[in-house]
């Protein structure tokens, strides 16, 4: 054998022999490591540490839209998290999000927060916060009156998403799981509930909020103002897709399905509700977690901001598309009087 040929067959064996430690640190990142990072991550949050987690260079961060830099938002006000807490985990995109209530302080806040693993290093955060106080479908808060957004954390304390594996020969496909909640959104666009594959019954709850289960439908619980307080169980005729013909809505843009967990049977979903031109209500731009039971929608839990009307939302790729729309779609807010 040639010197030549012992070279190149000596360095080939040294690649290979290097080959499986490049590999491994590389492989996708699996449901404990996405749940010991969006754990490493929360915790940094929660130690107002951004060194305590392990962020890319160039890591984003939003917070209801708006970039926020690694050390400021919730990094300084987020003191622990709350009551309810639930993590959903999905390998095939990479990401993980936590649902429930978080501490600020003497405040709590319900909150979805996703993020992004990429080489074992977390990319991108995004948060969707509804805090007391903050503005409603019906504007700003009033005194005297309840959460503006319908915020009630001890509603949800009481109703909680489920916690649970679903057995592996009773789990819904990957794109099923998409295409269920796909249509509870054409539902909304259509006006017309009977498309949503959903059980009758379905329970909706939008920051904290019982929306199904009262008088007059779910009509309120997209389009208007709703009453506080608990609901009761809900009926077909009260349920999640109640009162679509009567919505006060144009279409569902924007959705994203970052994370679908199909052990647990859930999928997270992102988008903006757009009103009818002339409209003065405000857009919604919501994270909502689909809870699918036996192939149907069978729970609804949303954690929703209203942006105002410059605001670009949800401000993550594609951009294209991202809003504000022309004041013909999104209407301007009337001027202020003399």
């Amino acid at each position: 054998m040639s010197k030549n040929l012992m070279w190149v067959l000596g360095f080939g064996m040294w690649v290979l022999g290097f080959a499986p430690v490049t590999a491994s640190a590389q492989a996708p990142c699996d449901r404990a490591c996405l749940r010991t990072m969006l754990d490493q991550y929360l915790g940094a949050v929660i130690k107002h540490d951004p060194a305590a987690a392990p962020l890319l260079v160039g890591f984003r961060q939003t917070e209801n839209a708006i970039n926020v830099r690694a050390g400021n938002g919730v990094w300084k006000t987020v003191t622990g998290l709350g009551k309810v807490q639930r993590r959903y985990l999905d390998p095939v995109s990479g990401q993980a999000a936590y649902f429930g209530i978080v501490e600020e302080g003497s405040e709590s806040a319900i909150v979805t927060v996703r993020v992004r693993v990429e080489n074992r290093k977390i990319t991108e955060a995004e948060w969707y916060l509804a805090r007391p106080g903050d503005p409603g479908l019906n504007g700003p808060a009033q005194p005297g009156r309840g959460p503006a957004n319908l915020f009630n954390p001890t509603y949800l304390i009481s109703n909680p998403p489920p916690d649970r594996i679903v057995p592996r020969d009773q789990r819904v496909p990957r794109e099923s799981l998409v295409g269920i909640v796909n249509s509870y959104f054409d539902g909304i666009t259509s006006h017309d509930g009977s498309v949503v594959v959903a059980h009758p019954g379905c329970v909706r709850i939008e920051n904290g909020t019982g929306m199904t289960g009262r008088r007059g439908g779910g009509g309120g619980a997209r389009g208007g103002a709703a009453a506080p307080g608990p609901a009761a169980p809900p009926t077909a005729a009260n349920d999640c897709v109640a009162g679509f013909a009567n919505l006060n809505m144009q279409f569902v843009a924007a959705r994203r399905f970052p994370v679908v967990d199909e052990e647990a049977g859930v999928v997270l979903a992102m988008a903006v509700f757009i009103r009818p031109p002339g409209s003065p209500t405000p857009r919604n731009s919501f994270s909502e977690w689909f809870v699918i039971d036996e192939g149907k929608i069978r729970s609804i839990y949303a954690a929703m901001f209203y942006p105002p009307p410059q605001l670009a939302v949800p401000n993550w790729p594609p951009y294209d598309g991202n809003w504000p729309l022309p004041a013909s779609t999104v209407p301007a807010p009337p001027a202020p009087r003399p």
